[in-house]
């Protein structure tokens, strides 16, 4: 089974968010970029796959689009991916200020 969480904030731009995190976990993130998501962060360790990027995607139109249109006031977005649920992260990125628990999902 593998556990995904969404997370947004719409007080703090990826840099600040990749900081805060950081911090709290101890992980190390790495700058990509893709064409179908634009520029996002990547870390891997002890609590699984962690992503960092805007709710905004570029668009084929050139128009952005956004991640999750159900969060439009969203900026950013933290995403987890761990092999089976986690509460240890759950409880710590909680800690942080303006990050919020969107969903989650199980397969």
């Amino acid at each position: 089974m593998t556990d995904y969480n969404t997370y947004g904030t719409s007080t703090h731009t990826a840099s600040e968010l990749v900081h805060l995190v950081t911090s709290h976990l101890d992980v190390v993130f790495t700058e990509r970029e893709s064409d179908y998501r634009g520029v996002y962060h990547l870390a891997q360790g002890p609590y699984g796959r962690i992503e960092i990027q805007p709710n905004a995607i570029p668009g084929d139109d050139g128009q952005d689009d956004l991640y999750t249109p159900e969060h439009p006031t969203v900026r950013v977005l933290l995403l987890t991916n761990t092999p089976a649920p986690e509460p240890t992260l759950h409880t710590r990125l909680g800690i942080i200020q303006g990050l919020v628990h969107l969903g989650r999902e199980s397969w």
